[in-house]
């Protein structure tokens, strides 16, 4: 176990992180599409793909986390000028550039009844709180509460003793499932469009990928962890598991169920993590998931204005919305923009973010 450890905390990269974003945001594209929104009414199953998102928010917060802790360990500091140069290198340029054009559109072109109060709240993160959304913007409620999250978890991991950051973490999970079941009692307060409820701001996923990565950074933790996760059929267990909550939990999600799902999935994502091998990992290692999960983050932006204008190609050329030609379109074109995005606007400000911030202001 001591090596299994050490090999642990050795790793630079994790090979399954690709392909599960890969999954992830494939889940959110079906969600999406016709044959998605016409099977809303089906099997259970078929109902999830909303889902995709929470388990980018699982990754997120494991990833996060253990790549501040490591700074941490390495460095004896985290840095928190470099953290936010970072994130805002990856996520700003593109988003605002989305927020900015779609938003534009509708506000100032369109003059979309309502838009123009709600625009300046997606420039401040705030979109999960907002009670309507301008129309191809509503993904964007999930980057506000990773932005909020961002923030904010840099700071707790400074100024919290390491002793009471999993009492914390758990704090936090358990208030975040007593207000989505209602069990606060609290009156959510409103401003103008925003509402700020808790059932609007899922952080319980980010906060369980947060919770895993600090368990597994400790020794005694990691040791706990690996007889269970670290085993050889972990992964597969993990995604029958997974796929069985999927298909028997009842309709309504909220509360339990949507925890016992989150602790599924984050039970999956460590399995992957300690043993990079099997039959799991090996899918997650396609190269086409692999390549899929690197642009992941553009398909997720793009992929409600591109299916808006394939919608209007494929009327034009008498395409059935919900027929295997129209997907091929839709799943096409928001892949082959994310990837143009990736290769010509996103890439640049990537190969920024470890330039030292001189090196930026001389650029």
């Amino acid at each position: 176990m001591t090596e299994a450890f050490a090999a642990y905390r050795a790793r630079a990269r994790f090979g399954a992180l690709d392909g599960l974003r890969a999954f992830a945001i494939l889940a959110v594209l079906y969600h999406h599409s016709p044959v998605g929104a016409a099977l809303r009414d089906g099997p259970v199953l078929a109902t999830r793909g909303f889902l995709g998102v929470d388990l980018f928010f699982i990754i997120s917060g494991y990833l996060i986390t253990t790549l501040l802790l490591r700074e941490e360990a390495a460095l004896g500091r985290i840095s928190l000028r470099g953290f936010y140069k970072r994130r805002a290198l990856r996520i700003l340029p593109l988003y605002l550039l989305v927020v900015t054009v779609i938003g534009g559109y509708y506000v100032l072109l369109k003059g979309e009844p309502g838009a123009a109060e709600l625009w300046p709240f997606y420039y401040l993160f705030l979109a999960n709180f907002l009670t309507a959304d301008i129309p191809t913007l509503a993904p964007m409620w999930s980057l506000s509460v990773e932005e909020q999250y961002y923030l904010l978890w840099p700071l707790v991991l400074i100024l919290l003793p390491r002793r009471w950051l999993l009492t914390v973490l758990g704090v936090l999970i358990a208030l975040n499932l007593a207000g989505v079941m209602g069990l606060l009692w609290l009156r959510p307060p409103e401003v103008g469009p925003l509402r700020f409820a808790l059932p609007t701001a899922t952080y319980a996923p980010i906060l369980m990928g947060s919770a895993l990565a600090w368990v597994l950074h400790r020794e005694a933790g990691f040791a706990r962890l690996w007889p269970w996760l670290g085993a050889r059929p972990a992964a597969p267990l993990c995604l029958a598991l997974l796929v069985a909550l999927l298909g028997f939990l009842p309709g309504d999600l909220t509360g339990l169920p949507n925890f016992a799902l989150h602790l599924s999935m984050t039970a999956l994502l460590g399995s992957l993590i300690l043993r990079e091998e099997g039959p799991v990992y090996a899918v997650l290692r396609l190269r086409p998931l692999m390549r899929i999960g690197v642009v992941s983050y553009g398909i997720y932006l793009l992929h409600l204005p591109v299916l808006t204008l394939v919608d209007r190609a494929g009327a034009a050329l008498g395409v059935a919305p919900g027929g295997l030609i129209f997907h091929l379109m839709f799943w096409g074109a928001a892949w082959g923009a994310a990837e143009l995005s990736f290769r010509y606007f996103e890439r640049p400000f990537l190969a920024l973010r470890h330039k030292p911030l001189g090196r930026l202001r001389a650029g």
